[in-house]
């Protein structure tokens, strides 16, 4: 029989596919997919250190497994729990230390292992850790074949990070900057796209940083790696995620002009609109400067939808500087946006400024950018009632006859018609909005008659 898995991912798209990597790897030691965690012979748990407290609610969820693997030892079965992500490499030991439950650690540049990892847990009964940066590349080791589970994917085509924002601890979970090379990105896309994925998108840490080099000794940038993505067929869209003001390079800003296939939404952080708190923050470019790319990516794709990051509160952040935050905010207008109070992760710089932000004054300063914020998104989606888009259709709906798929501009569309149109683009001309979503009719044509007539 086969043994029994069971991932719990956290955070970001990254994580996402590095789940889905995962699987993957554990396949070769005849490892499926469990439903629930009690049905599980492996549990893994893929973390995020970005979020407040991201470790403290690891901590928390190994509780609960604690029991879990409990219950399943008195059955007379053996649990294999695993850490895997940011938390675990910024922890390490201590995770062993503080929950004894768990028998790996493995940060993310290591995932790789973790067959061998399990079989030395199972083995040698003791706790096992590896928070390694290796110098072979994961992805090498990595099963070629991926098997998609919808008709969209992620595809990770650089890592790390070497900006060293003075918030941030990707370069030290991450590592510096690594980029794939052109030639086994291809290999990958081709064959997600010979099982059915219509859509791809890529990731990095700093993704437009992309500098993948060839078999013949040239160096691709991210626009020229679109653009050879964008000649298969049964592609249908390409996205990318997440860029950094730095890395906005002429040739990606004429891709959003030129390749067809690449969708009209981008999201590209600011964090703030005050340019001594970019100083501070280590960011490298000024609000000026990220205006101008803004206008140059409208002059190129008028229709383009923007998303963006921002963070309130970083210390000595004053309430002029807040304001100009919200500023640029209006000025700029974003479809989407994910904003946060500072939170200090330990061995950052940040975590040693001084003027530390009181929590009530980031509270209510997020809460106003966050009203602005949501009052955008609104209207955004607003704007689009009584527009015909062509939506994807991923999955059903939870309603019954329900189909959510995604706009070009990544709105969540729901429509109440058959299953038959799901894994394909359809025009949806849409009759209604909220903050987070769409609904709609689907465009009858001959070909897309209604299957309940």
């Amino acid at each position: 029989m086969s043994k029994r898995l069971y991932i719990k991912t956290y955070g970001c798209q990254m994580n996402v596919y590095d789940s889905e990597r995962i699987s993957d790897t554990m396949k070769t030691l005849g490892y499926r997919a469990a439903n629930e965690m009690a049905d599980a012979d492996l549990i893994v748990l893929n973390t995020c250190h970005i979020r407040e407290k991201a470790a403290e609610k690891i901590y928390s969820e190994l509780g609960r497994i604690r029991a879990i693997k409990a219950d399943r030892s008195r059955a007379g079965k053996k649990t294999i729990v695993a850490v895997a992500g940011c938390v675990a490499q910024a922890e390490g030991a201590e995770i062993v230390r503080r929950a004894p439950v768990v028998d790996i650690v493995v940060g993310p540049q290591s995932f790789q292992n973790l067959t061998h990892l399990v079989f030395r847990a199972e083995q040698e009964g003791r706790h096992v850790i590896d928070t390694s940066f290796p110098a072979d590349g994961k992805f090498e080791q990595l099963p070629k074949i991926r098997a998609p589970k919808s008709c969209t994917a992620f595809l990770t085509v650089q890592e790390g990070c070497d900006k060293f924002c003075t918030f941030c601890v990707v370069p030290y979970t991450r590592g510096v900057e690594y980029s794939r090379t052109p030639e086994e990105l291809i290999v990958e896309a081709r064959g997600l796209i010979e099982n059915g994925v219509q859509e791809l998108t890529l990731l990095g840490q700093n993704v437009n940083a992309y500098h993948g080099k060839a078999e013949d000794g040239s160096t691709w940038t991210l626009a020229n790696l679109l653009d050879r993505l964008a000649q298969f067929p049964g592609l249908k869209r390409l996205r990318y995620t997440t860029s950094h003001p730095n890395d906005m390079t002429d040739d990606l800003i004429d891709a959003h002009r030129n390749n067809p296939k690449l969708m009209p939404y981008l999201h590209l952080p600011f964090q703030s609109g005050s340019d001594r708190i970019l100083a501070a923050m280590n960011r490298k470019h000024t609000v000026e400067e990220y205006c101008a790319i803004i206008r140059r990516l409208r002059n190129a794709r008028p229709d383009i939808a923007l998303s963006t990051d921002v963070i309130v509160g970083f210390p000595g952040e004053t309430d002029e500087e807040f304001n100009a935050t919200m500023k640029l905010i209006e000025d700029i207008g974003f479809a989407q946006a994910y904003s946060f109070k500072y939170s200090s992760r330990p061995g950052t710089p940040a975590a040693a400024m001084e003027n530390h932000v009181p929590e009530e004054v980031k509270a209510e300063r997020l809460a106003k950018l966050q009203s602005l914020l949501s009052a955008q998104q609104s209207a955004f989606n607003a704007a689009c009632v009584g527009s015909q888009v062509p939506v994807l259709f991923e999955r059903p709906g939870r309603e019954q006859g329900q189909l959510v798929g995604r706009s070009p501009y990544l709105q969540a569309v729901h429509v109440d018609d058959c299953l038959a149109h799901t894994n394909a683009i359809v025009d949806v001309v849409i009759s209604g909005a909220s903050r987070n979503s769409l609904t709609g009719v689907i465009k009858k044509t001959p070909a897309l008659a209604s299957c309940k007539e």
